[in-house]
């Protein structure tokens, strides 16, 4: 997926003029179709990924552990509200997606770090890479965390045992190590993000049964628990304990706008996917992006819906911990668990590509492909990411600060920005309406972002876990 550049090394060569980029947007619109023998609008590298395995790609790099806690944002939303700050949200992703494809049809180019170069020169290459590197890295770390402290859980769960051994087995660090070397690493060290559309299948396969499970302990678990009765301050149950809200605004609904807000980021694997389509166009892409958004918007809202449904008020931000108080041994949670296990570490080859392409724009911006590059960057970025994971036992609370500050910049800020800066103005002046949306769009990032570094630390003041991201 590297080969973004032409084989002679010179990527300036792979700009497409901007008439001959303007004149191919324009014609993927067009309703009649042509003769068969459509002109490339891209030269930089020709893509041979289906329509379907990109949709499975991008699809895993949406879907994240934040998928987790949205009944709980549920809880603190109710049904009605959740379900328009959700469609908002993902309506607000796929126009983030077309501004990308936009900026990237006008000059011909399909990389987010040289879109950043098109736009501001070099410090927006750089910022567009580093803002990748440290979202995508924060992501991996998040993604191992999970491993580390849900994996030897399962272990101990499956063999019966009461309490944790000493086993080497059952240690967090030993695991992300051996998944990392064993599971991930051959699945990064992958030429193309394309071929990793079958594992991709795979970890939505395991959040598909996710979702059946929690549908089906929906109508298997009784309310009101036992399990909760000590949670109670009153000895008496309330009436309204086992009825959903449609609305509910409390302390706790504010913390669940930057949540939901960050539920659908996937910017920094577009392009990349993009890059490797068959028959790349605006129009088939944004058609990826739609598809993605769509499968994932049912995923999440139908496990908000049948979560909260389950537990209520008692729903926690973690819902399979939910689970695992009613029935800590019960084997179909178990497998959940495992499934979720799965997804989530088959999802951090799809995130390490784009850091890897954005570290290559950086060091190597002339360079063609090479293998040793390929397989030495990716060597050194799980290395780093399992340094940090086992050695800095508060890397989560850092790259929470950093993740509210690169989501929004990757989602909101920078689209707009590119968009408002790479579309000529002979084409669509600064007050043309496309040009004011996106000035506010831009507006709303900064808006989101202020948020969520607000509530991070206003958690940190009070000693509080209620913040989080969509990843």
């Amino acid at each position: 997926m590297e080969m973004q550049k032409l084989s002679n090394g010179n990527h300036h060569h792979d700009f497409v003029p901007l008439e001959e980029g303007v004149q191919s947007e324009q014609e993927e619109f067009l309703p009649h179709k042509s003769d068969g023998t459509k002109k490339p609008q891209f030269t930089d590298f020709e893509g041979k990924t289906s329509f379907g395995m990109s949709v499975f790609n991008l699809s895993n790099a949406i879907m994240g552990s934040g998928i987790l806690g949205l009944s709980y944002a549920m809880s603190n939303t109710g049904i009605i509200l959740f379900l328009v700050l959700l469609t908002c949200i993902a309506c607000l992703s796929s126009y983030s997606v077309h501004l990308l494809l936009r900026s990237a049809g006008v000059v011909g180019i399909r990389a987010y770090e040289q879109l950043g170069f098109r736009a501001f020169g070099h410090p927006g290459k750089i910022l567009a890479g580093v803002i990748i590197t440290l979202h995508n890295i924060g992501a991996m770390s998040s993604y191992l965390f999970i491993v580390k402290f849900e994996l030897p859980l399962v272990i101990q769960a499956f063999l019966g045992q009461a309490s944790t051994s000493g086993d080497w087995f059952m240690n967090g660090n030993y695991l992300i190590i051996i998944v990392s070397v064993c599971i991930i690493l051959p699945l990064a060290l992958m030429k193309q993000l394309g071929y990793l559309g079958y594992t991709s299948g795979f970890s939505l396969t395991c959040m598909v049964f996710f979702l059946s499970s929690v549908i089906y302990k929906k109508f298997n678990i009784p309310c009101p628990l036992e399990a909760f009765s000590n949670y109670s301050i009153n000895t008496t149950i309330p009436e309204d304990i086992c009825e959903g809200k449609l609305f509910t605004i409390n302390q706790e609904t504010a913390y669940t706008i930057p949540i939901l807000a960050f539920a659908f980021v996937c910017h920094p694997e577009v392009l990349p996917i993009y890059t490797e389509l068959r028959n790349p166009t605006k129009r088939r892409m944004q058609g990826i992006a739609n598809v993605s958004i769509l499968g994932m918007f049912v995923m999440y809202l139908l496990t908000a819906i049948f979560g909260y449904l389950t537990f209520y008020v008692n729903t926690e931000s973690e819902l399979l911990h939910t689970y695992s108080i009613v029935d800590p041994l019960d084997t179909l949670i178990l497998c959940v668990r495992l499934a979720v296990l799965v997804a989530v570490t088959l999802t951090v080859p799809v995130v390490l590509f784009p850091i890897r392409r954005a570290l290559l724009q950086l060091l190597f911006p002339e360079k063609s492909f090479h293998w040793v590059r390929h397989i030495v960057i990716a060597v050194c970025l799980l290395f780093v990411v399992n340094l940090l994971v086992i050695l800095v036992p508060n890397i989560r609370d850092i790259f929470g600060i950093i993740g509210a500050t690169t989501a929004p910049c990757l989602i909101f800020i920078l689209p707009g920005m590119f968009y408002m800066r790479i579309v000529p103005t002979e084409q669509e002046s600064m007050t043309s309406k496309p040009k004011i949306q996106a000035a506010c769009f831009t507006a709303l990032g900064f808006i989101f972002m202020t948020m969520s570094l607000t509530f991070i630390i206003l958690d940190w003041t009070s000693g509080e876990k209620r913040s989080g991201g969509g990843h």
